[in-house]
């Protein structure tokens, strides 16, 4: 399974306002696992940044000037992200912006939606999480994911972050990494059984002593007295 996630820097708010691309960020996944592969491009938008963008983002007009136009990286975009799974915070957003631009270029460019399927971490979390913030800082807060170093947005550094946050909210580490070798086959790692062999020694049991069994007692007494006389080790050894 390759995912790619993606995030994107603009102009401003709004396509149909003329509000383009400036930066393009893509983190490659394959099998739920950071593969090191990643697109980072900054774009000349040909139009002015607009005030409120630059103070979210910090990318001005002088250091886009000397930046290839969207045209002129469009096809590298697409064939960095085709048939994968796009990860985006909020994706109709940057698939608006992206949609824009490639409708900007000639009738051979597609929607994104058809170079990719598309899974919107926003979305995702607002079911998971209903009536709470759900943006990409409150996201790194509940889910322990460092973002100390993000003081402004950035297509790249926000990919990545996104990326860690994703697979923190699906379910973490997709493998138990339980240090077996099996020539680097995770599945055979996971699932491999391991037999005992029928000539073993037989396993040797160690008895709690009195004091342990005291001890183990009186906890049972606590936690009986603490749920109201619910203790069920308790009520099983009646």
């Amino acid at each position: 399974m390759r995912q790619i996630v993606l995030d994107t820097e603009t102009t401003g708010l709004d396509p149909a306002q003329g509000h383009r691309i400036i930066e393009l960020g893509c983190v490659e996944l394959v099998n739920r696992k950071h593969t090191g592969r990643h697109l980072h491009i900054y774009i000349n938008p040909e139009r002015e940044v607009e005030a409120g963008a630059l103070e979210v983002h910090g990318i001005t007009n002088e250091f886009l000037a000397d930046k290839p136009v969207f045209a002129a990286v469009a096809d590298t975009f697409i064939d960095f992200v085709k048939d994968s799974e796009l990860i985006i915070h909020n994706a109709p957003f940057d698939l608006g912006f992206l949609d824009h631009e490639l409708k900007l270029l000639d009738k051979s460019y597609q929607p994104m939606t058809d170079y990719c399927n598309v899974l919107d971490t926003l979305a995702l979390a607002r079911k998971k999480h209903p009536g709470q913030k759900n943006n990409l800082d409150a996201l790194c807060k509940r889910y322990s994911v460092d973002n100390s170093d993000r003081e402004l947005h950035g297509a790249l550094k926000d990919a990545e972050i996104l990326a860690d946050v994703y697979l923190m909210m699906t379910g973490g580490q997709s493998t138990l990494g339980l240090g077996y070798d099996h020539g680097g086959d995770v599945a055979a790692a996971v699932t491999a059984v391991q037999k005992l062999s029928t000539k073993r020694a037989p396993l040797k049991v160690i008895r709690a002593d009195a004091d342990e069994l005291a001890a183990h007692d009186q906890r049972l007494q606590q936690i009986h007295k603490a749920s109201g006389d619910k203790c069920l080790w308790l009520k099983s050894a009646e």
